[in-house]
């Protein structure tokens, strides 16, 4: 049986791609350190391993007493204002940790990895859609740390045959139809959480940053693409690592923008409330426009999505009532 190792395994992305590898056959080794992740969203038998990948030894000692066949990579920060106020926690972290992880996987003979990275490696880009090809400038310490990881993935390769595939996420959401697992950040900072917290009476009103960008009505355009979408191509994308010996880079997005008004409405939709809402500032270095060119995905791949934004709200209001049963539980 393959050995995935999946470090951030307790996290958003990280427990629905648990749950997919277990589906296909895998065997599982969840190595978390919990700051940001959840045991309370794996199953139980999963096999998990608290640790922190800035610490050598810990990282080392998984690989010594396990087989391990190919890791994926998904523990990292991912606040954008917090590395900008912190930017050594984010490079200690996310690079020196991540150091740590690809030296493991040299000394212990494992050279598959695929890695969790981001759109916000391309910063405020040229044109829409974005391809891969599309210029490098992150405008966030974090978004640095999501480009230098990926060099780094090359620079192992040409040295140490590592092979790799990073997958730039665009804007994930929702949750596992079955209630599983879902979006559990604190504290949480996603468009689509925040409003449906505002409409459970958890926040008073939801801020929509910014009503004059250039844009169909004023307010930021973002491609948002289904968890179980993203933890579909991360299946796909070991698979084809494995098959094909080859590394690679792609983009993973529905290709369509949805502004923060039209998720307002749409989460009306699918609630049957109105959440209340006001305006303020524009957040320094918000783009107007994110929306990912997923043709490269789609081909080499064969990937696609197969949830529709209304599913994405539908699916994540089902996990923010669940989640406050399990909030009270952990309490």
């Amino acid at each position: 049986m393959t050995t995935i190792l999946v470090t951030g395994g307790a996290g958003y992305i990280g427990s629905h791609v648990v749950y997919d590898l277990i589906d296909k056959g895998y065997d599982i080794i969840v190595f978390d350190n919990l700051v940001y992740g959840h045991r309370e969203v794996l199953p139980n038998n999963v096999k998990f391993i608290q640790g922190d990948l800035k610490n050598q030894e810990s990282v080392e000692m998984v690989f010594k007493k396990n087989k391990i066949d190919a890791v994926m990579h998904f523990a990292a920060f991912a606040y954008v204002g917090e590395s900008v106020k912190d930017p050594s926690k984010y490079f200690r972290n996310n690079v020196a940790g991540g150091l740590n992880l690809l030296d493991s996987m040299v000394g212990n003979e494992v050279k598959y990895i695929i890695f969790s990275s981001s759109c916000a490696v391309y910063g405020v880009p040229n044109k829409i859609p974005i391809k891969e090809s599309e210029d490098k400038k992150p405008i966030s310490p974090y978004g640095w740390t999501k480009l230098i990881f990926e060099k780094m993935l090359e620079s192992y390769e040409k040295a140490y045959g590592i092979k790799y595939i990073s997958l730039r996420y665009f804007n994930a959401a929702g949750a596992r139809p079955d209630g599983k697992t879902g979006e559990w950040h604190i504290p949480e900072t996603h468009v689509i959480p925040l409003i449906l917290k505002t409409i459970l009476g958890e926040r008073k009103e939801f801020e929509v940053y910014g009503n004059d960008y250039p844009t169909k009505d004023g307010t930021c355009v973002r491609d948002y693409i289904h968890v179980c979408d993203l933890s579909n191509a991360h299946i796909k994308a070991l698979e084809y690592l494995i098959e094909n010996e080859k590394s690679d880079v792609f983009n993973l997005g529905a290709g369509k923008g949805v502004s923060v008004l039209e998720l307002i409405k749409i989460a009306e939709e699918v609630t049957g409330v109105k959440p209340n809402y006001s305006f303020s500032e524009r957040r320094h270095g918000d783009p107007p426009v994110l929306v990912a060119d997923p043709t490269k995905a789609n081909k080499i791949l064969k990937w696609d999505t197969k949830y529709k934004i209304k599913d994405i709200v539908r699916h994540a209001w089902k996990w923010e009532k669940k989640l406050n049963h399990l909030k009270m539980e952990v309490e």
